[in-house]
């Protein structure tokens, strides 16, 4: 048994400056950020983002936060594509770029002491052979753990419904082909895509999990929600942790949700601990 850590992902407060989101996050019981790397949050290809980075990561350390470095911004890479290029595009190029940006992301995650560093495959477009997809996935997470793999933080696979690695197993398959890699765990998602509910993919890959985040989510629909709507037994979900002995942070991505991060913020806490008395009345 173990004490949950709790962070929010600055996706869900991208009306905040981050220099304000912080202290919010601190005030409101959190231990930790999940930091999108973005336009609006520590623009990684800022000429200075490693001196923004070492800032907030001694604001962190005043404030007694963690991190967790998430990069999926949406359009970081191309501001007219959502998510591309990506490991899985067809052009070389492109992947070179996704490989190439996952890259610094490890560099800053190493600035801001981060636990865990959260990737995607992407989504396979329409004319692109999937076994050829599946190379070009393999090749580039081995890659990017020959020169970022054995550092102090996780590189974390997240998978995502619709994504060439959606659900739990597929993790398994890319991590049995490219060694060194973690599971982030999205609990929502097992909603919608995979064989596990949410408390039995934590219980079933307690070993390898590198970061896990929680939202609500309805069952077959990609939509993040709420923590108290939705599909998902959030109860059941953090005894599960509980019982795994999870250590790391907790994450929550709300990332439709930033015109109201004031309510959300400090309601999503009071969710997570109303549940975590349910889910240990339960046991």
């Amino acid at each position: 048994m173990t004490d949950l850590r709790y962070a929010y992902n600055t996706n869900g407060l991208t009306s905040h400056r981050l220099s304000d989101a912080l202290p919010f996050l601190a005030d409101c019981g959190y231990a930790g950020v999940a930091l999108t790397l973005d336009v609006v949050h520590l623009d990684p290809f800022a000429d200075d983002a490693h001196r923004q980075a070492e800032a907030v990561r001694r604001r962190c350390d005043e404030l007694g936060l963690g991190v967790v470095v998430e990069t999926g911004a949406r359009f970081l890479l191309d501001p007219r594509v959502k998510h591309e290029p990506t490991l899985i595009t067809a052009s070389a190029e492109g992947r070179a770029r996704r490989l190439a940006y996952l890259r610094l992301a490890c560099d800053l995650a190493e600035v801001l002491d981060a636990e865990a560093v959260s990737f995607w495959a992407g989504v396979p477009k329409p004319g692109v052979d999937r076994d050829a997809a599946w190379g070009w996935l393999v090749d580039g997470v081995r890659a990017l753990v020959d020169s970022h793999g054995g550092r102090s933080y996780a590189l974390a696979v997240e998978p995502e419904p619709g994504m060439l690695v959606e659900d739990c197993d597929g993790w398994a398959r890319l991590a049995a082909e490219a060694h060194g890699t973690t599971l982030a765990l999205d609990t929502g998602h097992c909603v919608v895509a995979g064989a596990y509910a949410p408390e039995e993919a934590v219980t079933r890959f307690a070993p390898h999990l590198g970061t896990v985040a929680v939202e609500g989510m309805r069952r077959g629909v990609h939509d993040h929600l709420p923590l108290d709507e939705g599909d998902v037994d959030l109860p059941a979900v953090l005894r599960a942790l509980r019982d795994a002995s999870y250590d790391r942070l907790v994450t929550l991505e709300l990332s439709r949700d930033g015109h109201r991060a004031h309510e959300m913020v400090p309601r999503s806490m009071a969710t997570l601990r109303k549940a975590e008395t349910q889910g240990v009345a339960a046991a």
